[in-house]
Parts: C-alpha cells; structure tokens; sequence
C-alpha cells in the first residue's frame, strides 16, 4: 500500500514554463499554476526567482500524475533554449 496522501495520488498534476524578466524559461511542476505562479510572484517560490522576476505563464501541460509530471519536467529542462522555445511557440499559436 502508498504511504501518499489520498488528495495527492489523485490529484491533477500541471507542467509549466514561466518567462522571466531576463528572457530566461523557468519550468515547474504545481496542482494550481495560478497559485503557484502568485507565489513565484512575492519571492516564496523558487530561489531562482531571486534576481528576477516572474513574467508570464508561457506554457503549461494538464493532467498529469504527480510521477509523470516530475519526469516531463525533467524532460523539458533537459531541452535546450532553441527546444524551449519551439515548445512555447507550439503552445502559444494554438
């Protein structure tokens, strides 16, 4: 039997790429993007929010289980800047 939390196993899990203030592509897993991003937003998201600062939300994918959403991550930060953004550019022409 899974020691997780019942809500956690059952939960929608999202994958996202955040453009920041410096043109760099921040890529993140959260249940809530919108929370997430407003918590980026004030500083108490990731240290690499320190120096820069949250744009916009550029990409997100829904739907996930927690475990595919960690390894679509891994996968997208995996890409380089050209994939990245070949990836966003997809996202935001549909």
């Amino acid at each position: 039997m899974s020691n997780k939390p019942e809500a956690e196993s059952q939960a929608k899990w999202h994958v996202y790429i955040i453009r920041c203030s410096d043109n760099s592509l921040y890529t993140g897993i959260t249940t809530d993007i919108d929370r997430r991003f407003r918590r980026h937003a004030v500083g108490k998201g990731a240290k690499y929010f320190r120096g820069r600062t949250p744009q916009q939300v550029v990409y997100r994918e829904e739907n996930h289980s927690r475990s595919s959403a960690a390894r679509r991550e891994y996968c997208i930060k995996r890409m380089n800047r050209a994939e990245k953004e070949l990836l966003v550019a997809d996202f935001s022409c549909c």
